[in-house]
């Protein structure tokens, strides 16, 4: 009953946006209460993933993927907006991706170890890779180095999948608490006042932290990290967040 539940309002958001989009004049924006109904069932509060369960949803994030197709980004868009869009397109397709091949171990173990140069994410009349939205599209568009926690790899040591979508409402609290969270993790990342150990992701995309990695990480701990302070990475852990 559930299960169809969920369906019945991604189908309904659906019919009700093709038909807002034959009334002239009306701005249309995605619907993402169906995304955020659907991880809040199968995400954890730890980030944790039910793929398993999520097998039985692969209908439902297809319609809502369909919807997020046909209300592509507009320039009269806000950043928030556009962001919040992207954001959920990402996980959705990455959530879709790995359910539609679960059970596997790593999401490595998809399209021979490079899921995320695969082309299949629809928006508009353009399809992406998950590298495309990701390294094209946001990261050099958008001021925002706490992209890094919104888009998940779907890896243990990737910080946390966000328990909802994004809304672009309250988008900035959302990667505020995301950011929080992956900081203070010790699994992810170790601070003291002379050393840090931190996740490979400061390493790749160290670019995005305009500022320094330091000054990234200040905001979001209670510990007082000397500017000298020895910066190590930590292995990352590609085994699948479930």
């Amino acid at each position: 009953m559930k299960i169809n539940v969920l369906r019945d309002t991604v189908l309904k958001e659906i019919t009700v946006n093709k038909v807002s989009i034959k009334k002239e004049g009306i701005k249309i924006r995605p619907d993402h209460v169906a995304w955020d109904v659907l991880t809040k069932k199968y995400v954890s509060s730890k980030g944790k993933v039910n793929y398993n369960g999520l097998k039985s949803e692969l209908h439902t994030i297809d319609a809502y993927l369909l919807h997020l197709q046909k209300t592509p980004p507009k320039n009269d868009w806000s950043k928030n907006e556009k962001l919040a869009y992207w954001f959920n397109l990402y996980n959705a397709a990455t959530i879709h991706l790995i359910a539609s091949s679960y059970p596997v171990k790593s999401i490595r173990d998809i399209n021979g170890g490079k899921p995320w140069d695969q082309k299949f994410i629809k928006s508009g009349n353009q399809i992406y890779s998950l590298n495309e939205i990701e390294n094209t599209i946001v990261r050099p568009n958008f001021n925002e180095p706490r992209l890094h926690v919104a888009f998940n790899c779907a890896a243990v040591s990737c910080p946390k999948l966000l328990k909802g979508a994004f809304f672009s409402s309250k988008l900035n609290r959302q990667l505020t608490t995301l950011a929080n969270a992956w900081v203070n993790d010790p699994t992810k990342n170790k601070v003291t006042e002379n050393s840090i150990e931190i996740s490979k992701i400061f390493e790749w995309y160290g670019i995005d932290f305009k500022k320094g990695v330091i000054s990234f990480i200040k905001p979001y701990t209670t510990i007082d990290i000397k500017e000298n302070a020895a910066i190590t990475y930590l292995e990352y852990d590609w085994k699948l967040n479930d």
